[in-house]
């Protein structure tokens, strides 16, 4: 949760450095590259972030919270991303665009990878969201699902469906539901 200037800087430098890396940038500004669309929504959500944490401190951060509420909204359509604010801790990268929708309840740690067509909600039944480690790779169209944890440095497979717990850190999940893959080629369930 972004609450201070500093906070916002930081979050700000660190997700920069992900989206446009200072070598390219002059080249994907002019191109207008994908690279540059989706750091304007991560700088949007960030600033939508600060404003709407601080906007009862006056007059001024509100009307900036509405803003930035707008311009949020607007990209995200563009681009197909439903986000809520004061989900994702610092480093969010988003590769692919399309087809993202993350339940405002969820909280998801640092440096969270997002592949494109991920789905991070409840299950429909009830409206508890996962909470997500740090360092979490979902693969393309990998969702998750429901009251579930999931452990620091985890990567979720291209397509898998996570539906229970996972503690192991560094686990991979893959299938559906989702189990752990060792790296003995055997699989065993996901403890929930």
């Amino acid at each position: 949760m972004i609450t201070t200037k500093e906070q916002l800087k930081e979050y700000l430098k660190i997700e920069k450095d992900l989206y446009v890396p200072s070598k390219s940038s002059i080249r994907n500004y002019i191109l207008g590259g994908p690279d540059i669309y989706r750091w304007k929504y991560i700088k949007a959500y960030r600033k939508l972030e600060y404003y709407y944490n601080n906007r009862n401190k006056n007059v001024v951060y509100a009307i900036l919270n509405l803003h930035y509420a707008r311009k949020f909204n607007r990209i995200g359509f563009k681009l197909g991303i439903e986000l809520n604010r004061n989900v994702f801790e610092e480093g969010l990268m988003i590769y692919h665009t399309s087809g993202i929708v993350v339940n405002g309840d969820a909280r998801i740690g640092k440096n969270c990878k997002l592949h494109g067509g991920n789905v991070i909600g409840n299950k429909g039944n009830d409206l508890k969201a996962p909470i997500i480690g740090n360092n979490v790779r979902l693969g393309t169209g990998a969702k998750i699902l429901g009251d579930v944890y999931i452990a620091d440095d985890v990567q979720i497979g291209a397509g898998a469906i996570v539906l229970n717990s996972c503690y192991e850190k560094g686990a991979l999940l893959i299938g559906i539901p989702a189990k752990v893959h060792s790296s003995s080629k055997k699989t065993k369930e996901v403890r929930g």
